[in-house]
């Protein structure tokens, strides 16, 4: 798999409401993505809700051999916009069978469960049993090959795995934000997949030298650095850089290529922006101290 994955909620209208204003150019990101190698995306079913996974569905269906498109189900979205948990398992099984539809697919390569354990002030009132078991019904019926969690506590992942086994894990991770550490370490060791959301810190990223000085050394963009440091944190990582534009997707996926080509040191200055150690799951956590 190419660890450079592609992140697909910009693709929606403002407010991640709606259809775009130029489908077509949508529909083109994505088929550009595939023809640069990416292997996985990154969707749900609260994007839009379902716009994006119609995009996805027109662009790239039939879906490529090799290409894993990771659907979120178990979230959906108020009529002011907001954003919800439902974990009810007839909302789990409803949502999959829309994203099935709406991509086109018979069966979806990977599938996660919303859960609010990365969410500040958010609650669940539904067991884990029934909202993951949902899905496991459905993965024994053949419409899910591999499950995945979306907001997991360490907790809730050891609860999962007794549950079925866990191809990934994706939490809010990136290099201003600590805050799923210990689920990265625990997927480090039980060979799961862990994609970050906000990889790029949802552009808060500016003036650290700590970004800009390898920037200038391989002639590459800061949001560059930042990917390429995700690849060097963890080899189970993959990252999920979302753009609506193709000069930002080339771009997004050469930052494999700068992965290689930073230094040690480089790598260390880079992670010691954050105190790891302090982070919270639920709290985002913020630089150990400013180097603008």
């Amino acid at each position: 798999m190419n660890r450079v994955g592609y992140g697909a909620m910009q693709l929606a209208g403002p407010q991640v409401w709606g259809f775009p204003d130029d489908r077509e150019s949508a529909r083109r990101v994505l088929r550009l993505a595939v023809e640069l190698g990416v292997t996985f995306f990154d969707t749900a079913n609260a994007y839009g809700p379902r716009t994006v996974n119609q995009l996805i569905g027109q662009a790239l269906g039939p879906i490529p051999d090799g290409v894993i498109v990771g659907n979120k189900v178990g979230a959906a979205r108020g009529p002011d916009k907001s954003w919800i948990v439902d974990g009810r398992p007839e909302t789990v099984r409803r949502q999959v069978h829309e994203a099935l539809a709406d991509m086109g697919t018979e069966t979806s390569e990977l599938t996660y469960l919303r859960l609010v354990g990365d969410t500040p002030g958010a609650h669940q009132d539904v067991p884990l049993e029934e909202s993951l078991g949902a899905l496991v019904e459905l993965r024994d019926q053949g419409l899910i090959r591999r499950i995945g969690l979306s907001g997991a506590s360490p907790r809730i992942l050891a609860r999962a795995r007794r549950m079925t086994p866990i191809a990934a894990v994706q939490n809010r991770f990136n290099l201003l934000d600590r805050s799923g550490v210990q689920v990265l370490a625990d997927c480090e060791a039980q060979g799961i997949l862990f994609i970050p959301y906000f990889p790029l810190a949802a552009g808060r990223l500016s003036d650290y030298h700590e970004l800009t000085g390898p920037a200038e050394r391989l002639g590459a963009t800061p949001a560059q650095i930042a990917l390429a440091w995700l690849l060097c944190r963890s080899p189970a990582m993959v990252v999920i850089p979302g753009t609506s534009s193709t000069d930002h997707l080339r771009s997004n996926v050469a930052a494999s290529e700068v992965a290689g080509r930073l230094t040690g040191t480089e790598v260390a200055r880079l992670t010691e922006l954050v105190d790891e150690s302090k982070a919270v799951l639920d709290r985002p956590t913020s630089p150990a101290r400013s180097h603008r």
